[in-house]
């Protein structure tokens, strides 16, 4: 699993860049993938949304666009995202660590984490803290890089250790910050790797969804009730 100050320091230095370079590297699909995971929770119409590892606020930002109704507030270890966040629209951010928010028990209908649970130093400790902070019944939704399956998936892999890196090098001026990324995304659990994971870490209903031809998943699951 990465390590945390790398992962922080990384993301700092490139913070300034960073949306750009996602919509770039993506081919603008990121853009979609996050009005896929908006329009799943628009259904729940949530009273109180907490964005985990929220960065420059990109989902934080699309959910609280579109459910006008819904309390989002965006969490992030790296307070330099978190200010382009706040400088693009986001009302509610906190400086905080995943394995540690500071929020009581229970206090969201839905917890969110876009490309960020990848990161974090420890998935368990992370997912358990994200459960201890939603209402039972209440949904996890994750958004992550996974491999696709079929011929797709050795032109991708060729893309992401090779291109991704010399084309986020250009953009940033910081190739080693995305050095890492393929590795991560290769070692990341996904399909039903990750649903078992969701178990294993007291959730219910778990599934997987895999978008753009398994490039992308989104992940779900529920704190189950009393």
């Amino acid at each position: 699993m990465p390590d945390a100050v790398y992962v922080r320091d990384a993301f700092a230095r490139i913070a300034d860049r960073y949306v750009l370079t996602n919509h770039v590297l993506s081919f603008g699909a990121d853009i979609w993938w996050r009005k896929v995971v908006t329009s799943r929770i628009r259904k729940w119409k949530p009273r109180r949304l907490l964005d985990v590892a929220s960065g420059t606020g990109d989902l934080a930002l699309e959910i609280q666009d579109h459910c006008p109704d819904c309390e989002v507030i965006a969490s992030d270890f790296c307070a330099e995202m978190l200010v382009h966040a706040s400088s693009r629209g986001l009302q509610n951010t906190v400086v905080a660590d995943a394995l540690a928010l500071p929020f009581p028990d229970g206090g969201f209908d839905v917890v969110t984490v876009a490309f960020g649970l990848r990161n974090m130093a420890d998935y368990p400790a992370a997912l358990r803290e994200m459960l201890r902070v939603l209402k039972p019944g209440g949904h996890l939704v994750i958004l992550d890089f996974s491999l696709p399956d079929g011929v797709l998936r050795k032109p991708y892999r060729l893309y992401l250790h090779h291109v991704l890196p010399r084309l986020a090098g250009l953009l940033t001026g910081q190739k080693d910050a995305y050095e890492y990324l393929g590795g991560s995304i290769e070692s990341f659990p996904s399909g039903e790797a990750m649903n078992g994971l969701l178990e294993t870490c007291g959730f219910t209903e778990a599934n997987a969804t895999p978008l753009t031809f398994g490039v992308v998943s989104i992940y779900q699951g529920t704190r189950p009730a009393p």
